[in-house]
């Protein structure tokens, strides 16, 4: 199997529903459009859909941070990346880009996923055969650099006075 590195989802068309009273993207569908741009990379790890449906077992989102770095509008068509950064036996790191079909960057995603046994619900480890999966994802994708924006936290910088 070959591994993308990184994952680039098919293209995204901003919706009329999405826009705010602003005019542009709501915040809101920034999340549907990383969460749209995720399924073909949990796809290949084995864990979409199908994986819920038939093993009972899913990923959960246990932390997100989103940076909005340039508007979208109306029929935009955009493509979301997916970066494995770390993972361990229960849980992934992942960062995403949403770019619009001409290059430049709308928004970036990072994101903490945890590995759900749905019977509790409760955190599992990742079963052997998708443990692999995970690994060969990890070791394409470290090949590609760190992203610049992933680690970033939030607050205010004050100046010294």
């Amino acid at each position: 199997m070959t591994i993308p590195a990184p994952f680039v989802s098919r293209v995204v068309e901003v919706e009329k529903d999405w826009i705010d009273y602003n005019g542009h993207l709501n915040m809101a569908y920034y999340n549907i459009i990383f969460d749209r741009g995720s399924d073909g990379a949990l796809d290949l790890l084995g864990v979409g859909a199908d994986y819920a449906r038939d093993r009972n077992l899913t990923i959960y989102t246990a932390e997100v941070h989103i940076c909005y770095v340039r508007e979208l509008h109306l029929g935009d068509q955009l493509e979301v990346s997916f970066q494995l950064i770390d993972h361990d036996e229960k849980r992934l790191h992942v960062y995403q880009e949403i770019r619009h079909v001409d290059g430049w960057l709308a928004a970036t995603s990072e994101t903490l996923s945890l590995h759900i046994d749905m019977s509790g619900p409760k955190v599992a480890s990742f079963p052997e055969d998708i443990q692999a999966k995970v690994r060969a994802m990890a070791a394409a994708h470290a090949a590609l650099p760190q992203p610049e924006r992933a680690g970033r936290s939030i607050g205010i910088k004050r100046k010294n006075v």
